[in-house]
């Protein structure tokens, strides 16, 4: 028994000191740093004081201008957190080749919802990205318009009954917004009409939700995962839950042999997938699984992303009632123009609606930071800030949106900062929502048409403004990477009349 414990005693000291040694790094490189704490480095307070943001926001600040990076520590691991924005559009544009990916977990064959366009990597993500490009062109939004717009309709019905019923005519909309979402996407992406606008404990948002926040292990594992992605792989690990995984591949399975039975076409992303499913030869076609995978990211990706946008335009829109009221203006005159119609030439003549959209996802862009994965050795002039093969970088999106060497004033919700010419005088790679380069966020076509669609009809039917529940500040969920209002987003909604 004693020689167990001295041996454990010695394994559990050299991880230790292991650790320590790893957690050295940047102190060893002379490069700029907060001290990290074991285990979990940089993001010791994330999950339980403080979200990514409250973490990332004082060291983008503290140490900008010492050089084109600091350093941070990703739980175990040491990271590149970027500083300088020359150094930011060579990763996501000039040298994009040897930053093309993003290191994170991915299991296509025991896990294969991980096997997406975001999470893959390499030769793979690059045949799928080709593969799928032509899936979101503004033709085939058009075509997916009409759809969009049925389930918008009835959130504003939804909206309507909800604020007749409600106290002090007081909504939470987040919650509303999420399962507009839900059903666009539901049918859009997985062929389903998943009617969670009128049932809030419809199946599909519930997976959805559960997709999210569930994990198929417990945080120990899962922390392993993140911080070591191509390891957890080689041991055949899984993030996902089963549930999740089988609701999901069920669903495009049954969806995809009904439509091939029947011969029935939609003008839909999961017939897009379909036709390239049927594509002969291997290295053209797709198998169910993938289709799964992709049809499952877009949810993921446009899921929480449009609606939690949309809600925080809502807020901002309910702060500054002078904006709200000229944006009100802009969508009834558009729509007089051309009988009254939403179509999608009309929503996109709506210049000052996209300004506020934009200045939205300025000032909470929901993923707060990019991440890229160096594949050689990178110079950037300086050898003590050599990136070193494998390292992970981050490029804080959300402190650039805040830095008011290019948004003076960045607290203040500003949509004419999106104007044509302002948008000229800023120099590229300082808005970044969906990314920058070969590898933005393919869907952000899509994205931006929901929540324009869903703005538009929302600000014509309705009047938001503060309610004694409303924050006058939001802070953000801490256990997430996405940015989330804590405690929702309280409104006073007031129908206009017709």
């Amino acid at each position: 028994m004693s020689i167990i414990i001295a041996l454990l005693a010695i394994t559990f000291t050299l991880v230790f000191y292991l650790l320590k040694y790893q957690q050295s790094y940047w102190e060893r490189r002379g490069v700029p740093h907060d001290p990290p704490s074991l285990p979990l480095g940089t993001l010791k307070e994330w999950r339980r004081t403080k979200s990514m943001c409250e973490i990332f926001q004082p060291i983008y600040k503290q140490f900008k201008g010492t050089g084109p990076f600091c350093g941070v520590y990703f739980l175990l691991k040491p990271a590149v957190f970027v500083l300088d924005l020359e150094l930011t559009k060579k990763i996501l544009i000039k040298d994009f080749q040897n930053f093309q990916d993003r290191g994170v977990f991915h299991n296509e064959t025991a896990d294969p919802l991980t096997g997406n366009l975001f999470q893959l990597d390499g030769p793979q993500w690059q045949v799928l990205r080709k593969k799928l490009s032509p899936t979101f062109t503004s033709g085939k939004m058009k075509l997916m318009f009409p759809t969009v717009m049925k389930v918008a309709h009835e959130l504003i019905e939804v909206m309507r009954k909800k604020t007749k019923n409600a106290p002090d005519n007081v909504l939470e909309i987040t919650d509303l917004q999420s399962r507009y979402t839900a059903d666009v996407i539901g049918s859009c992406a997985f062929g389903l009409e998943c009617n969670s606008l009128h049932n809030p404990d419809a199946e599909f948002v519930t997976m959805g939700r559960k997709a999210l926040i569930e994990r198929r292990h417990g945080k120990l594992v899962d922390t392993f995962i993140e911080s070591y992605p191509s390891l957890a792989r080689k041991l055949n690990l899984c993030s996902l839950t089963k549930e999740v995984e089988d609701f999901y591949v069920g669903i495009v399975r049954n969806t995809l042999e009904y439509r091939e039975k029947n011969e029935v076409k939609r003008n839909d992303f999961m017939n897009i997938l379909l036709e390239l499913k049927n594509k002969e030869g291997a290295t053209d076609g797709l198998s169910v699984e993938e289709i799964a995978a992709q049809a499952f990211v877009f949810l993921i990706a446009g899921f929480e992303t449009s609606s939690t946008t949309m809600g925080f335009a809502l807020y901002e829109l309910a702060k500054n009632q002078e904006i709200q009221d000229r944006l009100r203006l802009e969508i009834n005159a558009t729509l007089k123009e051309h009988s009254n119609e939403f179509t999608y030439e009309n929503i996109h003549k709506m210049k000052y609606l996209e300004q506020v959209l934009s200045e939205t996802l300025r000032k909470y862009p929901i993923l707060p930071f990019l991440e890229r994965y160096a594949k050689a050795e990178y110079d950037t002039g300086d050898p003590r800030y050599l990136i070193e093969k494998n390292s992970r970088i981050f490029i804080f999106s959300y402190g650039i949106h805040y830095d008011p060497e290019y948004y003076p004033e960045p607290e203040k919700f500003d949509p004419e900062r999106f104007t044509d010419e302002e948008i000229q005088k800023r120099p590229a790679c300082t808005w970044l929502p969906f990314g920058d380069g070969p590898r933005n966020c393919i869907g952000l076509r899509f994205g931006k048409m929901q929540a324009l669609i869903g703005l538009a009809l929302l600000i014509k039917h309705f009047r938001f403004s503060f309610a004694p529940q409303t924050q006058a500040e939001l802070t953000y969920k801490k256990e997430t990477i996405l940015l989330s209002a804590e405690h929702g987003i309280h409104l006073r909604v007031e129908a206009l009349k017709e």
